[in-house]
């Protein structure tokens, strides 16, 4: 099956998408957003610490402060092992801190002083003292010897956990790369010293080099990389390895994501049903606590008995699930009511076959018994908000109970469709649009380097209306050399 990847900026944002068979499986968005800071160092100021809770609150920096559990501070980290956190931090102490987990809806991020930096094939552990091996490595001859490398890596110095990739690195590379993440600790440490509270002083690789980083890419066929200055900076990154062959730099008229189908597929993830082949669907509901989606036969009613028609609707849903929870990076717990099913036999093999699907996850998940009400509960590793609320915002009408697509992502939209007309052959492109999205292209300069670039020469107009709807735009073209156009209408910088 062909497995390729996709990476594209838009102003600030990088979009990254992976693709199995042509099928979206894996969408990432980084935003210059202030929420979405998982994996980054900051200097914080311990507020206050609820011994009852085992939890301190630290600020760092963040409109929220975050939390700290007394099982992420490092034992011995300021008076005795074993002490109560009361006793370890108090109110007023200085912490070098990293996000565990971003701030999601009204919860503050999650923090740790267990801080780690992140390899290709090692996590090193500056604050610990013990190695270990990834749980997906499961030869145990394989995991023996990667404990003894980890050992013989860490000589004392911080924790070493071995990542799949390890397998099968060179020693010289292994060697090379704990020397490379020491380095950052080391810079990371220096900068904490002159540092200010609420200062980062480490940032987390962006969705561009953490993909890279951490999809084995001895799988991946072809890397579509459609902005030129990216393109450079991973063919010299790769310039050592046999990767450097799979890249690709996108070059053709319409924008790299519509071009190739992915938009279209990422556009659907906003829906909260989600279809099947047979005609059965899923209903997705997200809460903040948890994600509960919901099992239907639809117009499917199979050929034989009711037993079997609820049972092979079960084993495609569960199929899809797997698919959908990694595709929208739905994380924390999940509960899936599947449709009753009679037969303990059927049960236990659509719990198994969810399972064996979830196992191609990147991210941990852990799967309970069917219960007799023929709910089954999982849990999926938490870092990121999901990808439904990276692409939308809360809706200023509905106050929350739905959303709207955000500024960022419309004005995505837009681009594509006056690409589309250009590819097409057209002089002239007229956007009619919401008046707020105006605002939002022109003061953020959304579409400068697309006019220096491959719209250059083109004469691209801009209509706001106040009364459009967030959501709602129109683009057309036009190769009349004279225009007639309402006094609002605008030129495009």
């Amino acid at each position: 099956m062909q497995k390729n990847m996709y990476f594209d900026y838009f102003g600030d944002d990088c979009f990254g998408a992976v693709t199995e068979g042509g099928r979206l499986v894996e969408f990432h968005l980084d935003t210059n957003s202030s929420t979405e800071i998982s994996g980054n160092i900051y200097k914080g100021r311990v507020v206050n610490v609820l011994s009852g809770m085992q939890a301190a609150f630290v600020a760092f920096g963040q409109e929220k402060n975050g939390y700290l559990y007394a099982g992420d501070i490092p034992a011995g980290a300021y008076i005795e092992p074993q002490q109560p956190l009361s006793l370890q931090v108090k109110a007023g102490d200085e912490v070098m801190v990293q996000v565990a987990k971003s701030p999601i809806g009204t919860k503050g991020a999650r923090l740790s002083m267990c801080l780690s930096f992140v390899g290709k094939n090692l996590i090193y552990l500056p604050k610990a003292d013990f190695c270990a091996v990834s749980r997906k490595i499961t030869d145990e001859e394989v995991r023996d010897r990667m404990l003894k490398t980890a050992q013989k890596l860490a000589g004392g110095d911080g924790g070493i956990v071995m990542r799949t990739n390890a397998v099968g690195a060179k020693p010289a590379d292994l060697k090379e790369e704990i020397k490379y993440l020491r380095g950052l600790y080391a810079t990371a440490l220096e900068a904490y010293a002159t540092a200010s509270v609420g200062d980062m002083v480490f940032r987390d690789a962006d969705v561009h080099a953490r993909l890279l980083r951490d999809v084995d890419l001895s799988s991946v066929d072809k890397i579509y990389i459609g902005d030129e200055k990216t393109y450079r900076r991973t063919e010299a990154a790769l310039r050592r390895t046999r990767v450097k062959n799979k890249l690709v730099l996108y070059d053709g008229k319409r924008e790299m994501f519509e071009a190739f189908g992915l938009e279209e597929q990422v556009y659907k993830l906003m829906s909260s049903r989600v279809p099947l082949e047979n005609g059965a669907y899923l209903i997705f509901d997200r809460t903040e606590a948890l994600t509960a989606i919901d099992v239907n036969t639809g117009r499917f009613t199979g050929e034989t008995a009711l037993e079997d028609t609820v049972f092979e609707t079960n084993l495609l849903a569960a199929r899809e699930i797997a698919w959908q929870v990694r595709l929208r990076n739905i994380g924390g717990i999940v509960i899936v009511d599947f449709i009753d099913m009679a037969g303990e036999d059927h049960r236990n093999a659509v719990v198994e076959e969810l399972t064996r699907c979830l196992k191609e996850d990147r991210a941990k998940c852990n799967v309970s018994p069917m219960t007799e009400l023929g709910l089954v509960q999982f849990t999926r590793k938490k870092v990121k908000s999901d990808t439904v609320a990276m692409l939308t915002k809360r809706c200023p009408v509905c106050k929350g109970s739905g959303y709207l697509l955000s500024e960022s992502y419309m004005a995505f939209r837009v681009k594509i469709a006056v690409q589309k007309c250009i590819a097409e052959g057209y002089e002239n492109v007229i956007v009619e649009l919401n008046a707020g999205l105006y605002g939002y292209i022109i003061a953020k300069r959304r579409f400068t380097e697309d006019i220096r670039g491959k719209w250059a020469g083109k004469r691209i107009y801009m209509i706001p209306h106040k009364t459009f709807h967030d959501e709602y735009f129109t683009v057309k073209g036009d190769n009349n050399p004279v225009l007639t156009l309402p006094d609002t209408a605008k030129l495009l910088y």
